[in-house]
């Protein structure tokens, strides 16, 4: 099968940048954060130069987006609340503060997979079903927006790659919601949490930032469609009745069974992911922004990195960009560093970064064209 590319008049990706991990550390897909083994990507906390490193990504590379994950229970201290600790709190915002001194836009991750506390085979510790409550949930949000109401490149990435959720007739069973006309499809459970999480966000008054709306199965950009995320999630809206500046978040990884974990790319998800989503997304009116992306710094992951960054240029009225994973606090021979090395006078980037995903080598993105 041939996959034609869009014969749309060519524009560049409106963004491209890189995770700074770190904040996260600790965290599994159980939704378990153990707070004392983040490694705050902070010189001041860790000795880790986040801000170096997002400053020679900003001036020598050309991003201009950083996503910042962070446990829900290093925010709240180990509290299955909404309330934010204080202490934890200022710690975060160090890096946020950071990321937006560089002028990128800054992603807030809630990176829990849907979950607090659980098994990742177990339902109980979802978000809304046998875990926090949406009400709970909607509150760490609110609060958090409260705090970046005011700052228009903050963006809030709602949840970090939900998986293995029910569908909606679940949340009927269990008395969380009713069903009506609308409902009467065979949506997924992640809808809810979205919608209460969306609503919260607004009404703290962060009205016009963009909100990321993370689907079913780890959030990949190759079930997105199939897997009935995308109809559920086209169903999410501002609490004014529109969809503005409420976007698609989808993750792809190129190794052979996208799990993020080996060095190779064998693929460049052209046909199995992109084509289909995109598809979706122009059909529906809707942008998606792919927040995972990457591979080992090995010649195969150059190669279908830049082929899949391509296609995504070619299609950027609906995918406005990319985000690799990962810099930040990460080892530089991580399997999947993107961690560039301070040589004592400068910063020198990874093979994948300075031969396919800087925007000064591929010049796909606005930043630099």
């Amino acid at each position: 099968m041939t996959v034609a590319v869009n014969a749309q008049a060519f524009a560049p990706l409106q963004f491209a940048g890189v995770n700074i991990a770190g904040f996260d550390f600790g965290c599994g897909t159980d939704g378990t954060c153990i707070v004392s083994n983040a490694v705050p990507p902070v010189y001041q906390l860790s000795g880790v130069d986040g801000l170096g490193q997002m400053k020679h990504f900003v001036e020598n590379d050309g991003y201009n987006v950083f996503r910042l994950p962070v446990g829900w229970q290093y925010l709240t201290y180990n509290r299955s609340t909404g309330v934010l600790n204080e202490t934890q709190f200022s710690n975060y915002n160090m890096l946020v503060s950071d990321c937006l001194s560089t002028g990128a836009h800054c992603e807030i991750d809630i990176h829990n997979y849907a979950r607090y506390n659980g098994q990742a085979s177990d339902r109980v510790s979802i978000i809304g079903q046998g875990g926090p409550s949406n009400e709970i949930f909607a509150q760490l949000w609110y609060n958090i927006a409260s705090y970046w109401k005011n700052e228009p490149k903050v963006i809030f990435g709602v949840m970090n790659e939900p998986h293995d959720i029910p569908n909606i007739y679940t949340w009927a069973e269990s008395g969380m919601i009713s069903l009506d006309a609308c409902f009467l499809f065979s949506l997924l459970t992640i809808w809810f949490h979205d919608y209460s999480s969306v609503t919260a966000i607004r009404e703290a008054g962060a009205v016009t930032q963009m909100i990321l709306l993370p689907g079913n199965n780890y959030t990949s950009a190759q079930t997105f469609v199939s897997s009935g995320s995308a109809e559920a999630l086209g169903m999410v809206r501002n609490p004014d009745g529109t969809f503005t500046n409420l976007i698609m978040d989808v993750h792809k990884y190129l190794d052979y069974d996208n799990s993020g974990t080996h060095a190779a790319c064998v693929t460049n998800n052209i046909q199995d992911a992109w084509y289909p989503l995109t598809t979706w997304l122009r059909a529906n009116g809707r942008q998606a922004l792919n927040t995972e992306t990457g591979g080992g710094n090995v010649d195969s992951c150059v190669g279908y990195i830049s082929q899949q960054i391509g296609y995504q240029a070619a299609q950027s009225d609906v995918i406005l960009g990319y985000l690799g994973w990962s810099a930040g606090s990460f080892a530089t021979n991580y399997v999947l560093s993107q961690v560039p090395n301070y040589n004592g006078t400068g910063w020198n980037d990874t093979l994948l970064v300075s031969m396919a995903m800087s925007p000064m080598t591929n010049m796909l993105v606005a930043s630099v064209v």
